[in-house]
């Protein structure tokens, strides 16, 4: 099923949900979204369809995402404390000219506050603790990256990527590039592999008694 998830709720929420609507308590999906994120979530519903899961995680991704110039946070994004403010301005060409590094494959540091576990640790817990610890770079590839608009102090950008790439990061990394210091200030994801937003469903739309009409694959449950 594909649910087009609202600003504000957890992934996990959509998931409790899900369970609740369907009576099925085997539900997972093939992605996260931050809390502050929307969009698309792929979920997988009953035993046959989790344990087939992991060959959607996979899928590339493509995202809309707000990048906010001038200050970083701790998290990278909205939702964190700011950490540096910046007085330079950059200019269209000037960030044309950055984004061109960020194509292709490449090393890609996540931030401490993910969920990307260390010996057994998520790293946003350490985070909350002020521990900081070594994080090993991710291979990433990142297919496309087009300006959608740019109004100082915010650039909107559409995104095509790797499974694993973190647009907070990626945020954070231009705005560094471009010594203007940025977070990421909205994200949507627009698609899943080839799975797009035309086919998704608002939570609020389901209940239990037309859930299964918007499954796109059913098997047993």
């Amino acid at each position: 099923m594909l649910v087009d998830k609202p600003v504000g709720p957890t992934s996990h929420w959509v998931v409790g949900r899900l369970r609740r609507i369907t009576g099925i308590r085997k539900i997972g999906h093939a992605g996260t979204l931050d809390p502050f994120a929307s969009g698309l979530l792929l979920l997988a519903i009953g035993r046959e369809a989790t344990r087939e899961i992991n060959q959607f995680v996979k899928l590339d991704k493509e995202y809309i995402a707000d990048i906010f110039f001038g200050a970083e946070t701790d998290t990278y994004d909205r939702e964190g404390k700011i950490t540096r403010n910046y007085d330079s301005i950059v200019s269209r060409s000037e960030i044309e000219e950055v984004l061109k590094n960020f194509l292709g494959c490449q090393k890609q540091l996540p931030p401490m506050f993910s969920a990307k576990k260390i010996n057994g640790k998520k790293l946003y817990e350490l985070a909350r603790k002020n521990i900081e610890v070594e994080r090993q770079p991710a291979d990433i590839k990142i297919y496309e990256l087009e300006i959608l608009d740019y109004s100082w102090p915010i650039l909107k950008l559409r995104v095509a990527c790797s499974s694993g790439t973190y647009i907070r990061s990626l945020a954070f990394d231009i705005g560094r590039k471009l010594n203007c210091g940025a977070h990421l200030q909205e994200l949507r994801r627009t698609r899943i592999g080839h799975f797009g937003l035309g086919g998704a469903v608002s939570i609020d739309e389901l209940d239990e008694n037309n859930w299964q009409e918007h499954l796109f694959y059913k098997k047993a449950m």
